[in-house]
């Protein structure tokens, strides 16, 4: 009996040894890969992008009071934050100031104050603004799509891209009622008319 039980203990002692010297440090979770400097640099620019359809519409909003700027510009801000959360996953500094009308990037400071003096001749100018704006927006989208193959980064795109579209759609409407006329100055005539002649698109 006394042997039984010496045999249990040592048994069971073995085993607490070997608990202890079992290594218990976790896995080190996978580091998030780099993106090259082209793709750092779309998103860094697509964020100040954004911000700017966001300020010119507020200010249209401001000046007109026309619903559809207000509208859209909590979708663009929708849009700032998606960026957003890209740069800071992939440790990219903001460069989207948080003051309005001010911009790090020079052309986009430049097309800021050539958009906002547009949009002070009239409704009808404030409105071609906006059609160039989400023009604009669409066919930078596409380039940054073919320089990077990251999930992540290419359903964001694709997510500002269908919006973008919903946001021509409206202002088209609008700059019709008010008697004007948009020609593509970005994107296809094709393209241009298959977004206006569909239905509203469903981005998620």
């Amino acid at each position: 009996m006394k042997k039984t039980a010496l045999l249990v203990f040592g048994i069971f002692f073995i085993t607490l040894m070997g608990c202890d010297n079992e290594d218990t440090t976790l896995p080190t979770p996978p580091a998030e890969p780099e993106l090259s400097d082209q793709e750092i640099l779309d998103l860094a620019f697509l964020r100040e992008e954004e911000k700017l359809a966001r300020d010119v519409y507020l200010y249209a909003f401001d000046k007109y009071g026309t619903e559809v700027f207000t509208k859209i510009a909590g979708s663009e801000q929708v849009h700032m934050d998606e960026v957003k959360v890209l740069l800071d996953k992939y440790k990219i500094a903001d460069p989207a100031s948080t003051e309005k009308g001010v911009f790090s990037n020079t052309d986009l400071q430049s097309t800021y104050n050539d958009l906002i003096a547009m949009v002070d001749t009239s409704l009808v100018g404030g409105l071609t603004a906006g059609m160039i704006i989400e023009d604009m927006d669409m066919f930078d989208i596409a380039r940054f799509e073919s320089n990077t193959e990251m999930d992540d980064i290419l359903v964001v795109y694709d997510f500002l891209k269908c919006t973008s579209k919903n946001h021509m759609r409206f202002f088209s409407y609008d700059l019709t009622d008010a008697g004007g006329s948009y020609s593509p100055q970005f994107i296809s005539q094709a393209e241009y008319d298959e977004i206006i002649g569909s239905a509203v698109f469903m981005c998620r």
